[in-house]
């Protein structure tokens, strides 16, 4: 167990790069390092959790908490995995909060700089899911149509899943047939019927209370939206962020800190849905804080560990339904609309009055695109740019 909590810690503290570079960093530390598990186990574990909404590659780490230490090792692995992430968003959400309703110059730079650099962020991820997931005419008529649908709706809140669940139906329904089923070898985890049962009944649960307890309060209405992204994370970190902007809309945190938020996310290791430590302390529900930032993080990665309790005895029947990789694809194309929404409105069209953050934003896509920088310094170059630009008078 000290191992397991140990080794993930390390990877905690130093998997920069997002999803895809998390999951090199596994199979060098699990195949080629440790050997904890072959290439072909590793294979199916990664298609699993591909499959499942949630972020991959904390899935993935799960896992294989899972299969060396049963429930506790996966604990272990999840809490090394996340914790300096967490740690690391919830300061930063402090040190916003700190600066109060007059915040220093330098601080509203910083954070104006954070801002900026999301939308470089959001527009290469774009592109990228696009290049990945968009490979035909149908999925990406699928991503248009995801995209006009949710900038219509962007003003009803809670109703960010529709675009996923319509994307899926319709590659179900039209997409061809010659990528019917998910490829994968079988995994080799055994979960007792009883406990799979049970975890999907608590994740039925929670979908329940997403849908009738919203309105009830704001904590309600902060809880429900943390469960909703956390169920609903399809095609990489980066699509939370749609899903939890509705925060935004419903009074319960300022597009100011959010989005400085979200750029302060891309500078550190560890899982992108760590975010939701910064929400948990910065939100104006009655649940924030320290508490709020333990409770959000334990909540939108709550699905992804039930999930995963409950559908790995049923993953061979599963992967084997005629149409699931059909259904798949679909929603994988509608998340790259949804995500392009987003970069829309309220990213560009609140930078189109501000010429300073766009060239700020323009840097750090060039950093991003052109000159293939990491994510944590691209958005480091761009919040010392924001607050250079604010101590010396400038307008931003």
């Amino acid at each position: 167990m000290a191992d397991i909590f140990r080794v993930f810690l390390r990877l905690g503290l130093t998997s920069f790069g997002g999803p895809i570079a998390h999951l090199g960093y596994f199979r060098e530390e699990f195949v080629t390092r440790r050997k904890w598990l072959d290439e072909r186990t590793f294979a199916s574990i990664v298609a699993f959790c591909s499959v499942l909404p949630g972020p991959t590659s904390s899935q993935v780490g799960m896992i294989v908490g899972l299969t060396r230490g049963g429930g506790l090792g996966m604990l272990l692995a999840w809490i090394g995995f996340t914790a300096p992430s967490a740690i690391a968003l919830a300061l930063f959400a402090f040190a916003v909060q700190a600066g109060g309703s007059t915040p220093p110059v330098w601080l509203v730079g910083l954070l104006a700089g954070l801002t900026a650099a999301a939308a470089a962020v959001i527009a290469q991820a774009v592109l990228g899911l696009a290049r990945s997931l968009c490979t035909g005419r149908a999925t990406q008529t699928i991503a248009v149509g995801a995209a006009i649908l949710a900038i219509s709706t962007a003003s009803i809140a809670g109703l960010q899943w529709l675009p996923i669940a319509l994307g899926a139906i319709t590659g179900f329904a039209l997409l061809r047939a010659n990528d019917d089923t998910i490829p994968a070898a079988p995994l080799a985890i055994h979960i007792r019927p009883l406990i799979a049962a049970s975890a999907i009944i608590l994740f039925v649960a929670g979908a329940t209370f997403v849908s009738i307890a919203s309105a009830r309060s704001a904590t309600a209405t902060f809880l429900a939206t943390l469960f909703r992204a956390g169920s609903l994370v399809f095609g990489g970190g980066h699509v939370v962020l749609p899903l939890l902007q509705a925060l935004v809309g419903e009074g319960l945190i300022s597009g100011r800190d959010f989005f400085a938020g979200y750029g302060a996310a891309q500078t550190i290791p560890g899982p992108l849905t760590s975010f939701a430590a910064f929400l948990g302390v910065d939100n104006l529900s009655p649940l924030h804080g320290i508490w709020g930032a333990i409770v959000a993080t334990i909540v939108i990665f709550l699905p992804s560990a039930l999930l995963i309790i409950g559908l790995v005895p049923f993953w061979e029947r599963l992967r084997q339904l005629p149409g699931a990789g059909r259904a798949l694809r679909g929603a994988n194309a509608s998340v790259v609309g949804l995500l392009a929404a987003v970069l829309y409105s309220p990213i560009l069209t609140s930078l189109a009055a501000a010429p300073t953050r766009v060239g700020i934003a323009l840097v750090a896509f060039a950093l991003l695109a052109v000159w293939k920088f990491p994510p944590w310094i691209a958005v480091g170059v761009a919040g010392a740019l924001g607050s250079i630009v604010a101590s010396s008078g400038g307008t931003i």
